[in-house]
């Protein structure tokens, strides 16, 4: 199967590599240094989304945002004027309900397959082919994704054949991801503040409580302060967030706490911590309790 790979940020770097082994792959960034280390991985390092793509099954892309989808699949020279018909786009960056759409209705009209597939996990699941996988699309592009996603991922879950249906549960989880991060940095300040460790609070409230391995990691991660690299850059968390409250009003669903999250990553990303991980968010519950 000819795979190509377009985007290649933390994620999508850990991704290609999986891939590299497995299929004939081909990849493409607009910085073109951070393809050039998978020709020693005999991968084809291309500089223009036609030359990755024109011969490709698959067409994977692992973006930033909408603007960037948009630029990739839209523009002159982009996937929708250079994949061959019957070709795959695999959407597997975080989109809005909108974006995922109008992929699919744009594929359709060229005669072309589309499946979105985000996922959950960081980069370190990524390298070690260890994702979760939400899919939706046609039947038959799903099962012709599968090899792939076998590669990728511990898990997929199918979501029928509407692609913006996965986008919306993606939306939803990171939604869920940011509110677990602002709890967390509240109640680490608040204990901090009462004279118990922050280890402590994440090691008592993590085995009675919540035995979540989302808590672990991202409370490990504030508790440690571990926020350069970032797995997910808090810059992110507010788009996705931002895409959430978007799509509840489309779905007429009001997520009020989604709006008071929203003010606080708008809040970090004003202090500069845009850039840094998620778990940087915590920063602002230790300023405002006199910690820091």
């Amino acid at each position: 199967m000819r795979v190509a790979f377009l985007g290649l940020g933390r994620m999508g770097d850990a991704m290609a590599r999986r891939l590299a082994g497995a299929f004939e792959l081909a990849v493409f960034n607009r910085d073109v240094g951070k393809a050039r280390p998978f020709a020693a991985l005999r991968a084809r390092v291309a500089t223009t989304v036609r030359e990755a793509a024109e011969d490709a099954d698959l067409a994977i892309t692992m973006l930033a945002d909408d603007a960037a989808e948009e630029a990739l699949a839209f523009g002159p020279g982009g996937l929708l004027e250079v994949l061959p018909p019957g070709a795959i786009h695999v959407s597997m960056s975080t989109l809005g309900i909108a974006m995922s759409a109008r992929l699919a209705e744009a594929h359709t009209e060229v005669r072309q397959g589309y499946v979105a597939a985000p996922v959950f996990g960081r980069p370190p699941a990524a390298a070690s082919g260890q994702l979760w996988i939400l899919a939706a699309g046609a039947e038959a592009d799903l099962a012709r994704c599968q090899p792939v996603f076998d590669v990728l991922g511990q898990g997929v879950f199918p979501l029928g054949e509407r692609p913006a249906t996965a986008h919306a549960l993606k939306l939803a989880g990171n939604t869920l991801l940011v509110t677990v991060v602002e709890a967390l940095g509240e109640v680490f300040a608040f204990g901090e503040k009462a004279g118990i460790p922050p280890e402590t609070t994440l090691k008592v409230l993590n085995t009675a409580l919540l035995k979540s391995p989302l808590a672990e990691a991202y409370g490990t991660a504030v508790v440690t302060e571990r926020f350069d690299p970032a797995g997910f850059a808090l810059r992110l968390g507010l788009k996705d967030v931002s895409l959430a409250l978007r799509a509840a009003e489309a779905y007429q669903a009001p997520m009020p706490l989604a709006s008071v999250l929203r003010d606080r990553l708008l809040t970090a990303t004003a202090r500069g911590y845009g850039d840094l991980d998620l778990a940087a968010l915590s920063r602002l519950s230790r300023e405002a309790a006199g910690l820091v």
